[in-house]
């Protein structure tokens, strides 16, 4: 791309085909965000009619995030040795099918299974369409490609949170689940055309090497068969941990699991990138623990401490929604214009101002919506730019693995945060546990992100880690009209 194309306005420097691509990409965000919060929406349903304590409801929007790490870290090897595109295919075939499956459970252990089939496809979602859509767009507007993508899963949460109002009180909780199926279709006829990402066709499928695998390390020689076994206990500890049969070891089940994946987190690093690993995982973790307590349980908090009917709570989550999906796109440009890390840390630092406000107000839908629109623009809307922070760690030959692997584990703090949530709740209003985690938690990944913690602790045991692998000083060479 020459000097002067680069000063045409943004929009002209992106071709058709790289459009395209980032809206195939956008189309199965808003179905993976769709078939994903529908277990929110239909919480309470969901207790009534299987006798569930309110920890115990809220454990089934946690066993989504049990099997993200092994989903995220497959599917993205998958992405890095066969491509981008592959991956995304097999990823809403997981997600749909587990979220189709969802509509015909008979208790609390076969929802939760079909919750965990969810999990993996959404980890591979991530890892494959945040890569894909990132290598095929111009290197100097990736945050914009980055905020565009992520405010499908936005618009997925407006298309459910509407389906709602009308689907569960003429029909049932399970009509939701059955309808999460049918869009597949139509994100499998859009991406059935599409090119492969421009940074993999370049670097890896072009290049005449052998095809990366990055899981090599792990499941080959004399670790192969430990390692194996780590990863069995690591996903059987984690299921125990999240459903009542771990009672009583939950924090024994917590260590080995912790341990189990700190080791994958080690040997997939090395010898010079395990601390980068380990610092982005805990990023991560501490990212999900702030924002997931008001996306897994504001609908019940709605419910049950405000007592809004769903017509209500439909309205009440189109004003989030719509704040999460223009946070994202804000952030894509904020991230361009100002650097990744200072738009994400301010950006949150701002939304600080509106936490506290939004569990005050009681008596004014709309008042109540105004607050959630710029708190979820502002703390939810600026994880648009995550994708492109966690990618720009690592190089294009490993880069879905690593996403994969490093975003889904740190993911687990998605588990954690509803069910701590309730459990705080047990002491105090909802509202009020929620105010205290999210706030608490804001603060940990402003410091984190904004000194740039992991990549300082990576430069300790590698002095030579790259700024950025991502956005680097050349564009992407602009890609053929079509």
């Amino acid at each position: 791309m020459t000097v002067e194309a680069l000063r045409r306005p943004w929009y002209r420097q992106v071709s058709r085909r790289q459009w395209k691509s980032l809206f195939a990409a956008w189309i199965g965000y808003l179905l993976d965000g769709f078939d994903f919060v529908l277990i929110t929406l239909v919480l309470t349903e969901i207790a009534d009619e299987f006798d569930l304590s309110a920890a115990s409801a809220a454990s089934l929007v946690s066993g989504a995030f049990i099997t993200r790490w092994l989903g995220g870290a497959l599917l993205g090897a998958m992405g890095d040795r066969y491509g981008r595109k592959p991956a995304m295919i097999a990823s809403i075939l997981l997600y749909s099918l587990g979220t189709f499956a969802c509509g015909f459970a008979w208790n609390y252990f076969s929802l939760f299974a079909a919750r965990l089939l969810i999990g993996m496809g959404m980890a591979g979602e991530y890892s494959a369409s945040a890569t894909y859509a990132l290598e095929s767009w111009p290197a100097q507007l990736r945050n914009r490609a980055s905020g565009f993508l992520i405010s499908g899963y936005a618009g997925g949460t407006i298309i459910a949170a509407e389906l709602y109002k009308w689907v569960v009180p003429a029909w049932g909780w399970r009509w939701m689940f059955y309808i999460g199926v049918l869009p597949v279709f139509v994100a499998l006829w859009v991406r059935r055309a599409l090119p492969e990402a421009g940074d993999w066709r370049e670097e890896v499928a072009a290049s005449g090497a052998a095809r990366p695998n990055p899981f090599r390390p792990l499941f080959t020689g004399r670790l192969g068969y430990l390692n194996a076994a780590l990863a069995v206990a690591a996903s059987a500890a984690l299921f125990c941990v999240f459903t009542p049969l771990g009672a009583g070891w939950r924090w024994p089940l917590s260590l080995l699991a912790a341990g189990a994946l700190l080791a994958f987190a080690a040997q997939l690093g090395g010898r010079r990138g395990w601390l980068l690993y380990v610092a982005l995982m805990c990023t991560v973790f501490c990212a999900f623990l702030y924002s997931w307590p008001i996306q897994a349980l504001l609908p019940t908090y709605l419910k049950t401490e405000l007592g809004y009917a769903p017509s209500e709570v439909t309205d009440a989550m189109f004003y989030a929604g719509f704040g999460t999906m223009a946070g994202c796109w804000l952030a894509g440009f904020a991230g361009d214009r100002f650097g990744t890390r200072r738009a994400y840390a301010y950006t949150l630092l701002a939304s600080l101002c509106f936490v506290f406000p939004v569990f005050a107000v009681r008596d004014t839908l709309v008042g109540l919506g105004v607050l959630l629109f710029c708190l979820l623009a502002l703390s939810q809307g600026i994880s648009g730019i995550l994708p492109t922070y966690i990618a720009s760690h690592f190089p294009t030959e490993s880069r879905a693995a690593s996403l994969g692997f490093v975003y889904n584990t740190g993911a687990l703090g998605g588990a954690v945060a509803p069910v701590l949530g309730a459990h705080l709740a047990e002491g105090m209003p909802l509202g009020q546990a929620l105010a205290v985690l999210t706030s608490g938690l804001t603060l940990v990944v402003i410091v984190l992100v904004g000194a740039d913690v992991p990549r300082r602790l990576g430069r300790l045991v590698d002095p030579a880690l790259s700024d950025d692998h991502l956005l680097r000083d050349r564009p992407l060479p602009a890609d053929t009209p079509g």
